[in-house]
């Protein structure tokens, strides 16, 4: 079963930027989706970014296009997400998850495992 723990949340102006790592470990290599979901209160589960494990981008929602960059530390084994430009709406608990189905990443990670999760308040 894969571990995850996220880091890198806070509080930020809307316009600013903020770097998100997931250090993860135990996750199956190859065939699987890893990325990063977002959730805010009352809302649901949200895809934010994803790669395939094997490389290439998987997923970007569209309203994180051109503002997020999700990329990979393959030597640490570290995912990062990159959110420039952020918006009010962009509030939201973070998570990191890997061994997900890479052909429904929109709504979450099915069948894999997640982290803990990391705040990230934008204020206006």
């Amino acid at each position: 079963q894969a571990q995850l723990v996220e880091s890198g949340g806070g509080s930020v102006q809307a316009g600013g930027s903020l770097r998100l790592s997931c250090a993860a470990s135990g996750y199956t290599d190859g065939g699987y989706c890893m990325g990063w979901f977002r959730q805010a209160p009352g809302k649901g589960r949200e895809g934010v970014a994803a790669l395939y494990t094997g490389g290439g981008v998987a997923y970007y929602a569209d309203s994180v296009k051109g503002r997020f960059t999700i990329s990979q530390d393959n030597a640490m084994n570290t995912l990062y997400l990159q959110m420039n430009s952020l918006k009010p709406e962009d509030t939201a608990m973070y998570y990191c998850a890997a061994d997900c189905l890479c052909t429904v990443l929109a709504g979450g990670c099915i069948g894999g495992s997640w982290g803990q999760g990391t705040q990230v308040a934008v204020s206006s």
